[in-house]
């Protein structure tokens, strides 16, 4: 093996990305030796990434497509900071096969898959088909984009369907229909969503099963073959198709179940001759069956709870790996679970108000400290969030020995969380750490909105 081995160890790496997931890149390259370039919108001129940053190179003004989705300025950055190679960290251009392209023919590596296996796996009916080739079971529907005959083809798979968009992700583009009445108007949404989000209109359709759990396997694969696949992360409790709380294990998920989750998805990586690190995401039925639904090319915004449970540096995984080292981590290790861990997203949110945005001056930050407690941010009291961006502002990953623990922990900690200034989504968060069916496991994708409905319905009486 090692005269096969063709390592490139990184002296200088650019984030292609801002905020929290920039700074806690940052963080690792700090560790394992290697400079950090920061790039920064004009909005972000004052972001702790700046700050914390080796060098740090303004790409354009505040909106995105001038700034964080600007190739140009991006690669250009790069070039003239000297780096060898550019982490795209999550959203933006982190599964954007143009720019992985662009950093490769640049003569940097891109932290990352290949520009191929983005191209493969973003296209959702693609995925789909590879998983099929592999023998990975993926919910009865299209087997592709579905054109004129879309009426014929739902009739065929059965209501109630999901329409979904082929690219894009984070609930855009994606619509229940539960009868054939509402077909053409749900289609006309969705498609329509879709152009607007990811310039690209074309749909396909799953079986939608009800009362599923989001169920996500993180796994990592190098370039000699070797792939490993961690404990899963129950991504259920979700507002609009965006996660709020991501759990590992799943209180649903036992022992049998995890290993067949985890071969599943090893078997889709291997398929698609994946490398880098990435998240396989499958829809549980309350049967403990489960489908694939798509593979995200990229770190996820949820990987601290993985980090927890398996112990492993995520990032520092995929930066060895894009520089030619092999895994080391066998599957039996990989496997193993050390703790309980639950990931709560903090948002600048109004939650009493239809979660409405809240940019603004943090005038007070005061993080939840003590035993078992991580959170990553790049907040500090005076610090201005701007309203450009995703309202994303912290993650509270907390963990325990056991669920319950971890429950009586996370209640401690949002409680003691202070955040002046600005509304966040903490207080709803208190609310789903005290909702019964969520300290009974009881969780599915609908529970947040069943829990806003009777919340609703008790003001309303």
């Amino acid at each position: 093996m090692a005269g096969k081995l063709n390592i490139t160890p990184f002296k200088k790496v650019l984030i292609a990305n801002r905020g929290e997931i920039a700074l806690r890149i940052i963080r690792t390259l700090k560790e394992m030796g290697i400079a950090s370039v920061a790039v920064y919108a004009e909005a972000d001129r004052s972001s702790l990434h700046v700050r914390m940053a080796d060098e740090a190179v303004c790409i354009g003004a505040s909106p995105s497509p001038l700034s964080y989705l600007n190739i140009d300025a991006l690669v250009t950055a790069a070039k003239l900071t000297g780096a060898d190679a550019v982490h795209p960290g999550y959203g933006f251009l982190s599964e954007n096969e143009d720019f992985a392209k662009a950093v490769t023919k640049a003569g940097m590596t891109f932290i990352g898959p290949t520009a191929e296996a983005i191209s493969m796996l973003g296209v959702k009916s693609t995925a789909r088909a590879i998983a099929l080739k592999a023998g990975v079971a993926v919910t009865p529907g299209s087997n592709g984009i579905v054109g004129k005959d879309y009426r014929q083809v739902a009739r065929k798979i059965g209501f109630p369907i999901m329409i979904k968009a082929t690219l894009g992700g984070g609930g855009k583009g994606m619509r229940a229909c539960l009868k054939e009445a509402d077909l053409d108007r749900m289609m006309k949404t969705a498609q329509g969503e879709a152009k607007a989000n990811f310039g690209d209109d074309r749909v396909y359709f799953e079986k939608l099963v009800l009362n599923p759990r989001h169920i996500e396997v993180q796994v990592a694969a190098d370039n000699y073959g070797n792939v490993v696949a961690f404990a899963e992360r129950d991504c259920s409790m979700q507002r609009r198709h965006q996660k709020l709380v991501e759990e590992s294990p799943s209180p649903f998920v036992d022992a049998a179940t995890r290993a067949k989750l985890q071969e599943a998805a090893c078997k889709v990586i291997k398929a698609a001759k994946y490398r880098g690190v990435g998240t396989v995401e499958f829809l549980m039925a309350p049967t403990k069956e489960f489908y694939f639904m798509e593979v995200n090319t990229r770190l996820q915004v949820e990987h601290p709870v993985t980090e927890a449970v398996c112990g492993q540096d995520l990032v520092k995984m995929q930066i060895q790996i894009a520089q030619g080292e092999p895994l080391t981590l066998t599957q039996k290790e990989a496997a193993r679970v050390r703790c309980h861990a639950i990931e709560h997203r903090i948002n600048a949110e109004d939650s009493e108000h239809n979660f409405a945005p809240c940019p603004g001056t943090v005038e007070e930050w005061i993080p939840s400290g003590g035993l078992g407690v991580r959170v990553d941010s790049h907040m500090y009291s005076g610090y201005t969030i701007p309203s450009y961006y995703d309202s994303l502002i912290a993650k509270l990953i907390v963990t325990a020995p056991d669920r319950t623990r971890l429950l009586a922990r996370s209640r401690r900690c949002l409680a003691e969380f202070v955040v002046g200034g600005v509304k966040t989504t903490i207080p709803f968060h208190q609310k789903i750490v005290n909702e019964p069916d969520f300290v009974a496991g009881n969780i599915d994708t609908g529970l947040i909105e069943r829990m806003m409905a009777k919340e609703k319905k008790e003001r309303e009486s």
